[in-house]
């Protein structure tokens, strides 16, 4: 019989679980050094052009790959909650009756589902990380917690962090500060160096273009330059979006009032476009192009006149 009396041991933070949609080996853009990035499910952002929309959702999700599908039908006859349908020759997903249980994906004989986004320990993602510990010793380098947003799972990340603070692992979160600053204060005081994205100054033309209002964003980054000495500002240039004249003057004036060094530039690309066709997402910039070199390096050298530290890339 129980004392209630007594308080019920505490959980072993290995064992403490959060979701995960991909781990990615010998990163060099995540930070400095050689890195191994741990992208954690969910985001509040809904970012027009977002490269991993399959980030964005706190749960696993089903994705299609069409081009690999032969219609042999599996899906339909195994998915034990009748989320698969045909329609027109074709087996798509119901969204509503798909609970991401994976059983579709293992059994499609022709690789033409995955499953985005795994529920696992700290102990297991550390098992991974820690098969890359002598190549961050090598390189300077260290583990990077990116999203989606990692901040909407502060458990699982700070038990992480501790894991790899333990192992005396350089930390880096990569995050668009969209938090309770509670949330924010906390991890801070367990990582090593942040990567702080800003998209777009002007409240109203964030919230079309993101989703979500910035003001607590700012306010964030504002509180967190005064705590932590380790920022780095990353900033996306998406031609028509966030690379006008106007938001880069702005941006460049929030950096340089806030006292830190410098600007990691994050031309727009179009990696994860086919992303968006395997969720079943309708892509919101289908004309956007890629900036040229010559305009990311013209945002560069006015940045760097400004007396701040440039980089393009990570």
């Amino acid at each position: 019989m129980t004392d209630p009396d007594v308080p019920a041991p505490a959980p072993d933070p290995a064992s403490v679980t959060g979701v995960v949609f991909r781990v990615e080996r010998f990163a060099v853009h995540d930070g400095p050094g050689i890195r191994t990035t741990v992208f954690l499910k969910g985001c509040p952002l809904r970012c027009w052009w977002c490269h991993s929309p399959e980030s964005q959702s706190p749960d696993p999700e089903i994705l299609i790959h069409p081009d690999r599908c032969e219609r042999c039908g599996t899906c339909l006859t195994v998915c034990p909650n009748g989320a698969v349908v045909e329609e027109n020759g074709r087996f798509v997903t119901v969204a509503a009756r798909c609970e991401a249980c994976g059983t579709c994906v293992e059994e499609c004989p022709c690789g033409a589902r995955a499953l985005a986004g795994d529920r696992v320990t700290v102990a297991q993602v550390m098992e991974a990380i820690e098969r890359d510990v002598v190549f961050f010793d090598e390189s300077g380098g260290g583990v990077t917690f990116s999203g989606g947003e990692p901040l909407m799972q502060p458990e699982f990340l700070a038990a992480l962090l501790d894991a790899c603070r333990a192992r005396g692992i350089h930390t880096a979160v990569d995050t668009a500060g969209m938090a309770p600053w509670e949330v924010l204060r906390g991890i801070a005081a367990k990582t090593d160096l942040f990567l702080f994205d800003v998209k777009i100054v002007d409240d109203e033309r964030h919230r079309k273009f993101t989703g979500g209002s910035n003001v607590q964003i700012l306010e964030n980054l504002g509180r967190l330059t005064r705590l932590h000495g380790d920022i780095r500002v990353r900033f996306p240039l998406v031609p028509g979006v966030t690379a006008d004249d106007e938001n880069v003057r702005r941006v460049a004036h929030l950096v340089h009032s806030l006292g830190l060094p410098g600007v990691d530039l994050l031309p727009y690309h179009r990696a994860g476009l086919a992303k968006y066709a395997r969720l079943g997402v309708e892509y919101r910039l289908p004309d956007t192009g890629i900036p040229s070199g010559m305009a990311v390096k013209a945002i560069a050298e006015r940045l760097a006149g400004l007396g701040l530290q440039v980089r393009i890339g990570g």
